[in-house]
């Protein structure tokens, strides 16, 4: 089975791959010539992921699925959320963000959060979504070189270690997108 996944960020498409069977392989948006940025306008999580989804269904005639992941930070009620890749501004630019966020958690005790994806699957004529939560803390300083986007300061409950100090496949098996991805598969399996 070939499915579209709608991400241009290659460390998704390498994390996602990484986690499916070898009957179920990922097609790109360069595949199937999709260069544009795809519109996330919603003010949810989930909006974004159903609307990136039908997007490609709508423009390129593909089922696929689409994701789309949030930090929420207990002490910043909620944020960044559904703004985690423009949380410093427009250009999506990661240690920008980080830095942003240790910035505006300085004076805070509180470093709860949680990683939520959320996984919108195109299929069959049908939308089903998947979620996927993985809770800890923001570390005071980035630690870490794996891993990407807000990696280096998330450690994860029970855990030493940060997102970015941790194994791809630890972090699969435990993470947000890992457990979405695998509520997709046992869907698709299904199916």
């Amino acid at each position: 089975m070939k499915i579209v996944f709608a991400t241009n960020n290659p460390n998704k498409i390498k994390e996602v791959q990484a986690q499916l069977p070898n009957h179920i392989q990922l097609v790109s948006l360069e595949t199937i010539g999709c260069h544009e940025d795809i519109p996330e306008t919603q003010d949810t999580i989930k909006g974004n992921a159903i609307q990136k989804a039908v997007y490609i269904k709508e423009h390129y005639g593909y089922d696929c699925f689409a994701d789309d992941t949030g930090l929420e930070v207990e002490a910043l009620d909620g944020a960044p959320g559904v703004f985690s890749a423009r949380f410093a501004g427009p250009q999506r630019n990661a240690e920008d963000n980080m830095t942003r966020l240790l910035d505006d958690l300085k004076s805070k005790d509180n470093r709860s959060a949680q990683f939520k994806t959320v996984i919108a699957l195109q299929f069959q004529g049908k939308i089903t979504t998947f979620e996927g939560i993985c809770g800890g803390e923001i570390t005071r300083n980035k630690i870490g070189s794996g891993g990407f986007g807000y990696d280096p300061v998330f450690k994860p409950t029970d855990y030493k270690q940060t997102f970015a100090e941790l194994s791809l496949l630890e972090k699969s098996r435990i993470g947000h997108r890992g457990k979405a991805v695998s509520k997709l598969v046992a869907y698709l399996n299904m199916h």
